[in-house]
């Protein structure tokens, strides 16, 4: 079993999007996948359609529950496609941020939590984390073996990666583990200068970790979360379909620029 935390300090880069369709491009090619919600947003839930899918889907357990109520966590596990199973955030994730006991068990939490629950059947764990680096992505580092920084094509993006990678070494000095990093280009334009040298810079920084699949900017995309569906639902023809099929293939094969 793969546990990937889909994470990147900076907002708006498609963190969502990505943790959505890659998970469900890696279902739809038999892999068995499970899809975990760590931002407290709860825009995974939406995005699906939980609330009109399942009848006893309940917005306010899920991960938050877990986390501070010792609830099972395949109690709060929901069949949301065929071979994907969705963990939502629940009402009170946020509150996880303001633990103060517990010393750094504050930070395996999440870790402990997928040990003991029933994931031998999973290929992936695909967790979507929030924009920020508190004790939620400490989380989500801890119990995760790669990462997946979805970057989008402007210098400040940059930026923010080189935070990023600043707190991932931190902390691969703090736990003495290695973490596989990987990155992905989002809302690319395929002919704009700057997104080329964004690439470019990326790739030189980076090299063997940038999967070979850019996902081009497309408005389908920023569509299909309001109707509740993937973008293999509501626009299996467009480019943002055919961009996460190939991220897949990416992600299971290791193909990268």
């Amino acid at each position: 079993m793969r546990i990937i935390a889909i994470i990147n300090q900076k907002g708006g880069v498609g963190k969502t999007t990505t943790s959505v369709n890659l998970a469900h491009a890696l279902a739809r090619s038999n892999y068995h996948v499970t899809l975990l919600d760590l931002d407290p947003q709860g825009h995974l839930s939406t995005s699906l359609a939980m609330d009109n899918r399942d009848e006893n889907f309940n917005m306010a357990t899920g991960i938050g529950s877990v986390l501070l109520e010792n609830e099972a966590i395949n109690k709060v596990s929901y069949k949301v496609r065929d071979n994907l199973h969705l963990i939502p955030a629940g009402d009170h994730l946020n509150d996880v941020e303001h633990i103060q006991q517990g010393g750094a068990t504050r930070g395996r939490l999440l870790k402990q939590a997928l040990q003991q629950g029933e994931f031998d059947d999973q290929d992936f764990v695909l967790i979507d984390c929030p924009p920020a680096s508190g004790l939620l992505a400490v989380n989500a580092l801890f119990a995760s073996d790669e990462i997946l920084v979805p970057v989008v094509g402007d210098y400040l993006a940059l930026c923010g990666v080189s935070q990023l990678m600043q707190t991932l070494k931190s902390f691969e000095s703090m736990t003495r583990r290695k973490i596989a990093p990987w990155f992905t280009l989002t809302r690319f334009h395929p002919r704009g200068r700057l997104a080329r040298d964004v690439l470019k810079k990326l790739t030189g920084y980076f090299p063997g970790r940038v999967l070979a699949t850019a996902i081009r900017e497309t408005v389908a995309l920023a569509e299909s979360p309001a109707q509740g569906k993937t973008i293999f639902e509501y626009s299996p023809h467009s480019h943002g379909a055919e961009d996460y099929t190939m991220l897949a293939e990416d992600l299971i094969h290791g193909r990268v620029w």
